[in-house]
């Protein structure tokens, strides 16, 4: 009995394992699945049962024994239940899964739209046989009848296909070319912008001064040959400019120059080392990128690379604004010359043929390249009365100085308007005026020469007439009050002046004036060694000082420097010209 019930298990279990095997192959519904599981339930039902019939007593002797091993194979049943239900809700579960995943791919429309393309495609096709039918048709070749219908057919077709391989060479030859002209909306792309770096900005201002050298280079050399720089080299190219401008060669000339550059060039690209310059360039020394820099350093280079961007874009502004003033009537005078230049050159080409037109530009474009430009070079003073382009061009202002002139003319005429009485009416409340060009120099206190107790021939320079501010601290004195004072740095001819905030109008107490030939030492200074940079001071020794003296705190301290070391230079060249012993 033992023996049959175990028989019972095996069989049990390996049912199990063949439901579990099989029941995702039987079939493709859950309805199917129970159609199959149900029958195979029913058997071990049946042998169950059988068994049972065949062998009561066994089973009232086994007693609790039986009953167990019965209850043991309905757990088993059970099991094998619950795995097919999970089973089933797997396969339900991926069925779900992949149905989704083929409406997203919409395989059904695409191959919709593709059917309909190829209606498409062979409606096209009828028609283009069609309408090349109609014109063979109405050509008048094809006006007399053939004598037989099936062989006009069979030329019929020929000439078709004569045709259609005739545009199907047509467009495979020209198609690609007419697909050039299809028009089609402008695409915008949007640069981005990189974030600000330390490192590219260096790097960019040094492309810009690499690709700008050979320009740079090009116009060294014509400045060369202009000054006779080197005198066989400037007296050959203007010998054979005269010639080629007298036979009317100065454009194939211009043509063959370029020519030659470029020959010139392809050899340099090919590993040849050819150098050819009036003037002998001078190679900088490049520095290699430091990778780390401290905090200073970088604050340092970025301070250098922004001073040199200021002063590009201000020669650039100072340029553009000039040329527009020009053509504005800003300067009439300057204008007009223009103006009647424009209208004898109009003239004159309207008059003279463009051979002798020709001719006279380029003779007198040489002459003035390689002779008057020389003498004027020479010669400042004539350069300053007649070269007429020169005289245009520095006389022209720019927008900034238009601004400050209208501020002055406004004051001018506020002050003049209250006090007509005299003639000193007219100059404002602590203004001195130049006699020679009747300009009027002030400061914040009242005149210049008054303030400074200087004569009135005194007058700050060009390069400081609104003076620097900075703050002077005199190292000699102890009191916070006297040690640093804030003001005005002015130079004048034989002075530095030093006007301070505090002083009370009509007190020069708090002011300081040296004389520029009592100067012992000047020196760039930096006065915090903490702070990165070369510093923002100028230091002055004099022998009344036991230490020099500091205008510290100066924006523009080279610039402050380089006019105040100029103006002591030639004071000193000056006074040891007077007096060489000294």
């Amino acid at each position: 009995m033992l023996k049959r019930l175990d028989r019972i298990r095996f069989r049990g279990r390996r049912d199990e394992f063949l439901d579990l095997a099989e029941s995702p192959n039987t079939s493709d519904t859950e309805c199917s699945e129970e159609i199959v599981i149900k029958p195979r339930a029913s058997v071990r039902e049946t042998e169950e049962v059988r068994e049972a019939e065949v062998e009561p007593q066994g089973d009232a002797q086994a007693g609790p024994g039986s009953f167990s091993a019965a209850l043991d194979d309905r757990t088993d049943l059970n099991e094998v239940k619950g795995h097919l239900e999970i089973a089933l809700l797997e396969k339900h579960y991926l069925q779900e899964e992949l149905r989704k995943l083929k409406e997203e791919s919409n395989v059904d429309s695409l191959k919709q739209e593709l059917e309909k393309e190829r209606c498409r495609r062979i409606e096209l096709e009828q028609k283009i046989n069609d309408a090349l039918r109609s014109r063979l048709e109405d050509s008048p070749s094809q006006t007399p009848k053939a004598p037989s219908a099936p062989s006009a057919a069979g030329s019929d077709k020929q000439k078709e296909t004569l045709v259609d391989t005739l545009l199907k060479w047509l467009y495979d030859r020209f198609g690609v070319y007419i697909e050039d002209f299809r028009f089609q909306p402008e695409e915008t792309t949007v640069e981005t912008e990189e974030p600000l770096s330390a490192k590219r900005l260096t790097e960019n201002m040094r492309r810009l001064k690499r690709g700008f050298r050979p320009v740079t280079n090009f116009m060294r050399n014509l400045s060369a040959l202009s000054s006779w720089y080197s005198i066989y080299t400037s007296a050959i190219a203007f010998i054979v400019y005269m010639y080629v401008a007298w036979n009317g060669w100065v454009i194939p000339m211009i043509l063959f120059l370029a020519i030659l550059r470029l020959s010139l060039n392809y050899l340099i690209a090919k590993g040849w080392r050819i150098q050819w310059s009036i003037v002998p360039e001078v190679s900088e020394p490049v520095e290699p990128p430091k990778e780390d820099l401290t905090v200073s350093e970088k604050f340092q280079l970025v301070l250098d690379v922004a001073q040199k961007a200021q002063n590009l874009f201000g020669r650039m502004a100072n340029i553009l604004e000039k040329i527009k003033n020009l053509f504005m009537w800003v300067q009439p005078e300057l204008t007009q010359k223009l103006y009647v230049g424009l209208w004898l050159a109009f003239i004159s080409s309207c008059l003279l043929p463009y051979k002798l037109l020709g001719f006279i530009i380029g003779v007198y474009a040489g002459i003035k390249f390689f002779i008057i430009d020389f003498i004027f070079k020479s010669c400042p003073k004539l350069r300053q009365r007649y070269d007429t382009p020169y005289i245009i061009w520095t006389n022209l202002p720019t927008d900034l100085q238009l601004k400050e002139r209208s501020n002055t003319m406004l004051g001018r005429r506020v002050i003049a308007a209250g006090g007509r009485g005299s003639l000193t009416a007219a100059a404002p409340v602590g203004v001195s005026r130049d006699e020679d060009g009747g300009r009027y120099y002030s400061t914040k206190r009242g005149a210049f020469h008054e303030v400074f107790n200087l004569p009135e021939s005194e007058r700050p320079l060009t390069v400081c007439e609104t003076g620097w501010r900075c703050c002077l601290i005199n190292r000699d004195r102890k009191t916070p009050t006297d040690y640093i004072r804030n003001g005005v740095l002015y130079v004048t001819e034989n002075y530095l002046c030093f006007e301070s905030s505090s002083s009370r109008s009509g007190s020069s107490k708090r002011n300081k004036v040296i004389k520029l030939l009592d100067i012992t030492d000047i020196q760039k200074y930096k006065v915090l060694s903490v702070l990165p940079g070369s510093g923002m001071g100028i230091s002055i020794a004099t022998p009344s000082t036991q230490k020099p003296m500091v205008f510290g705190a100066m924006m523009h301290r080279d610039e402050a420097f380089e006019a105040i070391y100029t103006q002591y230079t030639k004071i000193i060249t000056k006074a040891t010209a007077i007096n060489p012993e000294t």
